[in-house]
């Protein structure tokens, strides 16, 4: 069990042909392997987008934390539902937005937890490329190309070399429907 405390990353599975779906992007203050804690092996993989630093639990402590440190197991709880929430949010963009809603809702959500977060370092810009949005989405790369332009033609995002810089937050999350974080982190 980790405790992501700098950096940025990302939960994915992979089919047995190789396509790779994105679950969920990892930023500090994020748990890795809360499932497995509480079930076993993770049925995910992790990858790292920028140099990331990880406090280590031993998962055979956790029950302990749960009996003795009450104030860390409500800690965990609440990331574990902030967790579901952000997924149930994202299950909603791939399941009934458009591909420009989704582009948008997953920009604007990068964004706004990176932006609360301060990982950024007073940048707005994101370091991933159009193959994380496309293995994010469930878009292919051509579709995902095509809909990155639209957005930077209406001066919302300036792609760049491997990242995007946001331009207009607000109008982003605008055009996703999306009302943002509703929460600290």
């Amino acid at each position: 069990l980790y405790t992501v405390l700098l950096g940025l990353g990302f939960r994915y599975k992979l089919l047995p042909d190789g396509r790779r779906q994105i679950l969920n992007y990892l930023l500090p203050g994020d748990l890795i392997g809360l499932q497995s804690s509480l079930m076993g092996e993770m049925q995910h993989s992790v990858e790292a987008l920028s140099p990331m630093l990880l406090c280590v639990f031993q998962r055979s402590q956790l029950p302990e934390l749960y009996r003795n440190y009450r104030g860390l197991a409500f800690d965990i709880t609440w990331i574990a539902a902030r967790e579901e929430r952000i997924l149930d949010e994202h299950l909603l963009s791939i399941g009934r937005r458009t591909a420009l809603e989704r582009a948008a809702y997953l920009i604007a959500f990068l964004f706004e937890r990176g932006r609360k977060l301060n990982i950024f370092n007073g940048r707005k810009f994101i370091p991933i490329t159009q193959q994380h949005i496309a293995d994010t989405l469930g878009l292919s790369i051509v579709h995902t190309n095509k809909t990155l332009k639209k957005l930077a033609e209406r001066g919302l995002i300036r792609w760049q070399e491997r990242g995007c810089e946001v331009l207009n937050g607000e109008e982003l999350m605008a055009i996703a429907g999306w009302e943002g974080l509703g929460e600290g982190k």
